[in-house]
């Protein structure tokens, strides 16, 4: 959840800079629980008060994450030394998402690369101290 909260709070509309997996998938999975059960719970009462109009919660909160995991997919990419317009290879149809996710689970880039330091050599460990409270 912290992870969460950190891409939220902290570099909300990010582009520079690195991401490591830890803090992309653990966004990524904290992001797909919440709207899951955003549309859960707000379909269920759509559906019960025949309303279609009470889903527009979810999705103001569709609209309001899109650009930290927009950002958050580029910093991805920026780790493994890829440019953050290689996000457009997913328009090619399966390769591009089979691509992209390969990218996406492939270790850091060793050392500092044109977006800046590897975030685990970071001297500083504050970072290993999330998700450990």
């Amino acid at each position: 959840m912290n992870w969460y909260l950190k891409v939220l709070k902290e570099h909300y509309a990010d582009f520079n800079g690195r991401a490591r997996r830890e803090e992309y998938w653990m966004f990524v999975l904290f992001n797909a629980i919440v709207s899951i059960l955003l549309v859960a719970v707000f379909g269920g009462i759509a559906a019960v008060l025949e309303s279609p109009g009470i889903l527009f919660i979810s999705y103001i909160y569709f609209l309001g994450t899109f650009i930290p995991s927009l950002a958050l997919t580029v910093r991805r990419l920026h780790d493994v030394g890829k440019s953050g317009w290689f996000l457009l290879i997913g328009v090619i149809p399966l390769i591009g998402s089979i691509w992209l996710l390969v990218l996406y689970c492939t270790d850091s880039e060793n050392g500092t690369n044109q977006w800046g330091e590897n975030p685990k050599a970071r001297g500083n460990r504050e970072i290993d101290a999330i998700g450990k409270e």
